[in-house]
């Protein structure tokens, strides 16, 4: 079934795509702004605002919205990322008023409180402590501070504990009623839904919000460096990143393409040559990031101390190497890789609502799967490894956790 979009007068976006054959939906509310918005000196606030919404909202405290959500079966989620912020809801398709009037409530009504504020601080602090402990999560973050240094892109979600402490109550208040704004917020639903009774929903309960955007964000630009994170665990876990592509650059296909013939599977040369040939890694893959006007081309290895340094210049070796012979037969495997992954991710509810939203916050319009198949498959040999050349020319990042790296890598 086609999906449609729709715009409220205030600029808010509202988005439907019913699906046959499903008893439930998915709806979310996602909001174009995200840790990458912050003030320095308030890293983690975005997070922290997205934690303390479910504190108590409209009519509602802690334990009544956890209640009145699984009295229907469903569940109440969000999650925070460096470019937008979602409120997120799965039910049966009866339930679609009461997942619109509680997200809404989340945004718009929340309480604030200054005594669960200080509470929620332990459990982020907690948080944050959870992540430093773990090597293959921590390790992105330093990256991406290594790639963007000294700006917003590279503060890390969670925060610091600094900065966590200074956030007020007013600085929540302050996020909510500047940074959700109608014109970046899209109202998203896919499944078992009906059209008419979402517009209805988005009227009444975002209808009457002011018009206007948030302000601007601090525009981002590979820097490339080094972080070094020496504590000792079992394995040195390693991640290198190049300049990659904003959401929109016509050759963000073709080096996600590079990308996954590199390292993006099992048939990878970094795969098959690190792991499979040489037993240098258990872990090792490479990946893509888009962000609206930048990007990162990255690869990440999880080797034993000894082996690392072999590890990182045998990686380096190999993307060279790929940037210039890649192959036909590898470049058709990454686009079914691509294909399928795209195709297959979108079989569920919550997935379509997400994909239909994003694509209309990166794209300002619904992207149907066929174009992104058809965009996806246009990539031709030469495009793919000039992608892939272009962004090895650029600079690097580099980031270990783990213990020392060799001073030759």
């Amino acid at each position: 079934m086609t999906a449609r979009l729709h715009r409220l007068a205030n600029g808010l976006t509202v988005a439907v795509e019913p699906m046959a054959g499903v008893e439930t939906l998915s709806v979310g509310l996602y909001a174009d702004v995200g840790a990458r918005s912050e003030p320095q000196d308030l890293s983690g606030l975005a997070h922290m605002v997205e934690h303390m919404l479910f504190k108590g909202a409209g009519p509602r405290d802690a334990k009544a919205i956890a209640e009145d959500i699984e009295d229907v079966g469903g569940s109440l989620n969000a999650w925070t990322a460096r470019d937008h912020t979602v409120f997120h809801a799965r039910l049966l398709a009866p339930d679609l008023p009461l997942g619109v009037e509680m997200i809404a409530d989340l945004v718009r009504r929340p309480h604030l409180d200054a005594d669960e504020l200080e509470r929620e601080k332990g459990v982020v602090l907690a948080e944050l402590g959870e992540a430093r402990d773990t090597p293959d999560d921590i390790i992105f973050d330093h990256l991406q501070s290594a790639a963007f240094p000294g700006q917003s892109l590279g503060r890390p979600v969670l925060g610091a504990e600094g900065t966590i402490a200074a956030i007020d109550v007013a600085a929540l208040r302050d996020w909510t009623t500047t940074r959700y704004r109608p014109a970046r917020l899209v109202l998203a639903a896919a499944g078992k839904v009906d059209e008419d009774a979402l517009l209805r929903l988005a009227e009444d309960r975002f209808g009457d919000m002011a018009a206007g955007a948030p302000p601007g964000d601090q525009a981002g630009r590979f820097g490339g460096g080094r972080h070094h994170d020496r504590r000792r665990f079992d394995q040195l876990h390693v991640a290198l990143a190049f300049p990659g592509l904003g959401h929109a650059h016509p050759d963000v296909f073709a080096l996600s393409l590079y990308a996954a013939a590199a390292g993006g599977g099992m048939s990878s040369r970094l795969f098959q040559q690190l792991r499979e040939e040489r037993g240098l890694a258990y872990s090792i893959y490479a990946w893509t990031q888009s962000y609206a006007e930048t990007g990162l081309f990255g690869v990440y290895c999880a080797a034993a101390r000894p082996q690392a340094a072999e590890a990182l210049a045998l990686t380096r070796d190999i993307l060279a190497r790929t940037a210039e012979t890649l192959s036909e037969a590898e470049l058709t495997r990454a686009k079914a890789q691509a294909r399928a992954g795209l195709l297959m991710g979108l079989e569920g509810v919550g997935a379509r609502c997400d994909h239909l939203a994003r694509q209309i916050q990166i794209h300002g319009r619904i992207v149907p799967p066929a174009e992104t198949v058809a965009q996806i498959d246009a990539v031709t040999l030469a495009q793919a490894r000039a992608a892939g050349q272009a962004a090895l020319a650029g600079g690097e990042a580099l980031a270990t956790v783990g213990g020392k790296l060799a001073k030759a890598a």
